[in-house]
């Protein structure tokens, strides 16, 4: 069985040792199949791979029913917001949205909490990474978070996401904050020009509602010009979804080690697609620019910039 980090540079057996609790790599595959036999009746054959991130753990299997994948966290503080995000999965699917559906247990509970361990499974998508350099996936992409948004504007379920996450602060005061006390390694002429376009921002009194949260490639799968699952839905919110739209543009070319900008008409790809299924109304559409730009520049790192996050916001900047 394969052993890494998705993102860290730690030992894995390290890791699984003192931070999972598992003696060594045997151990942690004998606990993978007692639990998927206790909890779901599902037979495990392979044990393919554990994947670790900070306190969470992905874990692929075979069985016979097909490749599965058993997520679980031992972060006590996010087993409320796990449990939402697999209870709002599970509402999406049966509303015919492209994600990967939580597998119930037989007493069809979707979220499992055990023994200091909140663990989640999926049957494994087929599907590869949304590519930035394809057009096609990226105004699909744009479409998929459309239907999503629309779908999660309707859900039932707004007052406990007010409880897993609070509702954003007001946007204007979220930019001036973060403004005021701005790096002064962000160039002054990209500074006043974000400034400039706050200034002529309309009401930020949009409407709030549940966001994926994380939405970019690293969370989207494709099959040629086709989304055929949005995944992870662990970080989602409550937040303007013109706050979410262009949080992604900015992001959505983001992988696992890979975090640097996309082109700009690759923005304009993304929003495109999302129009093509839900209208933004004139204010959204007015702070476009504004969020774009101020994403930019909240990845220009102090010192070197090997992946442009610099130049990005410079050329956003006009």
């Amino acid at each position: 069985m394969t052993l890494e980090m998705l993102w860290e540079r730690a030992d894995p057996t390290e890791v699984l040792r003192s931070r999972f609790g598992f003696t060594d790599v045997a151990a942690a595959e004998d606990w993978l199949i007692r639990t998927l036999e206790r909890w779901w009746n599902v037979r495990v054959v392979v044990c393919e791979r554990i994947v670790m991130s900070d306190h969470n753990a992905l874990a692929w299997v075979s069985t016979a029913g097909g490749r599965m994948l058993l997520k679980w966290s031992i972060a006590p503080e996010g087993f409320e917001r796990l449990a939402f995000a697999a209870d709002l999965t599970a509402w999406l699917t049966e509303r015919g949205l492209p994600v990967s559906a939580p597998v119930p247990t037989p007493d069809g509970r979707v979220q499992v909490e055990d023994d200091g361990v909140s663990m989640g499974l999926q049957h494994v998508i087929g599907g590869t990474l949304l590519d930035v350099r394809d057009p096609a996936q990226v105004h699909a992409a744009g479409a998929t978070l459309a239907r999503i948004h629309d779908a999660l504007r309707d859900s039932p379920d707004r007052a406990r996401a007010a409880g897993v996450r609070p509702p954003p602060t007001p946007l204007v005061q979220q930019v001036e904050g973060w403004l005021e006390a701005a790096p002064m390694h962000l160039p002054e002429r990209v500074q006043r020009t974000l400034r400039r376009r706050l200034g002529a921002a309309p009401s930020d009194d949009l409407p709030v509602q549940i966001v994926h949260g994380d939405y970019r490639a690293a969370n989207v799968l494709c099959a040629d010009a086709d989304v055929v699952a949005v995944i992870d839905f662990e970080d989602l919110r409550l937040d303007h979804r013109i706050v979410e739209l262009a949080r992604s543009a900015v992001l959505l070319g983001t992988l696992f080690h890979d975090w640097g900008p996309v082109p700009a008409a690759v923005h304009r790809e993304l929003l495109d697609g999302y129009r093509s299924v839900s209208a933004l109304t004139a204010d959204e559409l007015a702070w476009w620019d504004v969020l774009v730009l101020w994403n930019t520049m909240l990845f220009v790192p102090p010192g070197d910039d090997p992946t442009g996050w610099g130049a990005a916001a410079g050329a956003l900047a006009g």
